[in-house]
């Protein structure tokens, strides 16, 4: 029960962080998710090696509306981890320090942007 309660006090202090919070756990997450999707995409090109006929099955596989969806996750997260990696850059060498949190915003208004474009297109 006791880890229940600091669970709890936990997660009500990360709601109560500003911004920059959920932007810095965004980043680690879409991380972590663009480094599985690299190991998955290198075991996909490996049915390559076992012919035409092995690629071309994934290939139906691959155009289903389940798999677009990983695309559309996919993009969102490079989109998101790109800019909000361009985001830490400038603010770690000092450039705009003191509007980080317009910066934020216009990051995710760019990113969200992109991302809808992409889905729509």
């Amino acid at each position: 029960m006791n880890a229940v309660k600091n669970l709890s006090h936990y997660l009500s202090r990360l709601f109560k962080q500003g911004a920059g919070i959920w932007a810095y756990l965004f980043n680690r997450v879409a991380g972590l998710g663009l480094l599985a999707y690299l190991f998955i995409h290198l075991a996909v090109l490996s049915l390559l090696l076992q012919g035409p006929a092995a690629w071309d099955k994934f290939v139906l596989l691959a155009r289903t509306p389940f798999f677009l969806m990983f695309d559309i996750i996919l993009f969102a997260g490079v989109i998101g981890h790109g800019l909000n990696g361009l985001r830490i850059a400038l603010l770690g060498s000092g450039i705009l320090v003191p509007h980080q949190r317009r910066l934020l915003i216009g990051a995710s208004v760019t990113g969200a942007t992109l991302w809808l474009v992409a889905v729509v297109l």
